[in-house]
């Protein structure tokens, strides 16, 4: 699982001319999922999240998580993020796991993140066009791999 998370003042999800999910301060994720990822790796990134701390403290520094600060969250997936473009210019998206393997990776990531916020989580819609918009904060943008957490 690979996730770029962006610090946002304001972000939204838009699916035909309906806005779906709206957030003020917090973090907007886009999720992407391989076949390779298993249910294991959503705790581990769900952790990363939700403790990475990229908020200001009174002094300014980026040291309070989104659990501090209450903030909220976003999650779209975004199958583009496992994009190869070693040849030519047209991207490959093999690695990209298909719907019935992500899907419920995607959804499982969303329930962990509602149990360790405690709160309900706003979302795309998984294999919508969406117009995804924000304002992102800093700018801060982290990208988060579990193939990276050893």
């Amino acid at each position: 699982m690979k996730v770029v998370i962006q610090r946002v003042s304001s972000a939204s999800v838009t699916i035909n001319n309906k806005k779906v999910a709206s957030i003020k301060s917090g973090l907007l994720v886009l999720l992407g999922i391989v076949n390779e990822d298993k249910s294991e790796d959503i705790k581990w990134l769900v952790n990363k999240v939700v403790n990475l701390r990229v908020f200001a403290d009174a002094k300014g520094v980026m040291n309070r998580s989104l659990k501090d600060t209450s903030g909220d969250i976003i999650v779209v997936s975004q199958f583009t993020l496992h994009a190869s473009t070693k040849k030519g210019n047209r991207p490959s998206y093999i690695k990209a796991a298909k719907p019935d393997v992500a899907i419920p990776l995607y959804e499982n990531f969303v329930k962990q993140l509602e149990v360790d916020l405690g709160k309900s989580i706003q979302t795309g819609e998984f294999g919508a066009d969406m117009k995804v918009d924000l304002l992102n904060d800093g700018p801060v943008t982290i990208i988060i791999d579990t193939k990276d957490k050893v």
